[in-house]
This record gives structure tokens, C-alpha cells and sequence, in this order.
């Protein structure tokens, strides 16, 4: 009657998305040590690493912890942030922008800092574990599948940046594949939360 056997499927993608909605929904709703910075790094950077060298017995290396095509990657990093600066320069104006990212700290740390630790452990977990073990299993299907729950997440920030989180995720995965890396996705992502915040505080 039920045919279980016949459902092939990746068993670390399986898991990947498993552990991932645990993860993102755990992050909803708990603070771990009253501080949501190291709650991130715990949830989108240790458990993600601890899941591939423990549960899947591989390198990280291969969910893009590595330089991959740093060439490559130095030139999509340069390239997307002269276009990011042309339209922020715009969009980081509008009211809501400027309403949710007019800030100057996080959790006691400067800004700058406290954007580049929780977006190293958020690019690491949507473009490195999710993307890669989603890569593995489905194809190029990845590019958007992991940009779903990337722009869910988004949900509570300005109305434009959660509407085009489908779209950039997407291109984030892109160079993430190009490149076999996500650090290149995150020095992106990174820029563009400093450069958003810088002008919707009214600082350039």
C-alpha cells in the first residue's frame, strides 16, 4: 500500500530544508542569551556548520566556506555594488527605508560591525547550505528555491525590499554558484546594508 521505497529522494537535502525551517522558525521565536545577533550566528552559522561536518561528513568547502573563483567573485562584488549605489542612492529615501533602517547601533556593537557578523552566518545559511544541498538534489531549480524562504524572512522589513528579496536572492545564488563561494554574495549583501542604512540616516 505505501510505497516508500519508491520515494528517491537527497537525503541531505532533506535535511538541509528540514533543519533550515527549524532554524528560521526557532528565530521567530527565541532569543537565545537575550542577544539576537549571537541568537543568529548560533541558529545561521554553527548549527548549519555543526549539520554538515557531523550529520553529513563533508567539508563545508563544499557549501561555499571557501575563496572558490575569487577573480570572478572581486568582479560581481564590484559590478553589483556601482549598481546597488545607483538605485539606493533612490530607493533608500522613501519613508519606510528610512523608517526601519535609521539606526547607528546594534546589540552595543557599531553597526557596520554588527550587519557584517549576521550576515555572514545568514548568506552562509541561505546561499552555502541551503543553496548547495538544494543544488545537489534539484539543479538549477536552487537558484530560486532557496530565495523563497529567503524572502519570507524578510516579512516585517519595507514592503519594496521583502518584494524584491525573490529576485536578489536569486542573483545572490547566482554568483554564490558562479563562483562556488558565498562569501562573495555576503560582501554584497553586506555593502548594501551598510549603504542603505548610511543613506536613509541621512549620512550620504
Amino acid at each position: 500500500m505505501f510505497k516508500f521505497r519508491e520515494l528517491k529522494m537527497d537525503w541531505r537535502a532533506a535535511v538541509a530544508l528540514i533543519v533550515g525551517t527549524l532554524l528560521l522558525v526557532t528565530d521567530s521565536y527565541r532569543t537565545f542569551f537575550g542577544n539576537e545577533l549571537w541568537t543568529r550566528t548560533i541558529l545561521y552559522l554553527v548549527i548549519p556548520l555543526v549539520t554538515i561536518l557531523v550529520v553529513f561528513r563533508e567539508s563545508p568547502a563544499r557549501y561555499g566556506m571557501q575563496l572558490g573563483d575569487w577573480r570572478a567573485g572581486l568582479l560581481f562584488t564590484a559590478a553589483a555594488c556601482l549598481v546597488l549605489v545607483g538605485v539606493m542612492l533612490f530607493v533608500a529615501r522613501t519613508p519606510a527605508m528610512q523608517n526601519y533602517y535609521r539606526r547607528v547601533s546594534s546589540d552595543g556593537l557599531p553597526f557596520w560591525l554588527a550587519d557584517g557578523i549576521e550576515l555572514f552566518g545568514w548568506e552562509f545559511f541561505f546561499r552555502g547550505f541551503l543553496f548547495f544541498a538544494l543544488y545537489r538534489a534539484c539543479g538549477p531549480i536552487a537558484l530560486i528555491l532557496q530565495a523563497v524562504p529567503f524572502a519570507l524572512a524578510h516579512v516585517g522589513k519595507p514592503e519594496l525590499e521583502t518584494l524584491s528579496c525573490i529576485f536578489g536572492g536569486t542573483a545572490y545564488a547566482y554568483v554564490a554558484w558562479r563562483t562556488r563561494s558565498f562569501l562573495y554574495p555576503f560582501l554584497i549583501h553586506w555593502f548594501l546594508a551598510l549603504f542603505t542604512t548610511m543613506v536613509a540616516a541621512g549620512l550620504i
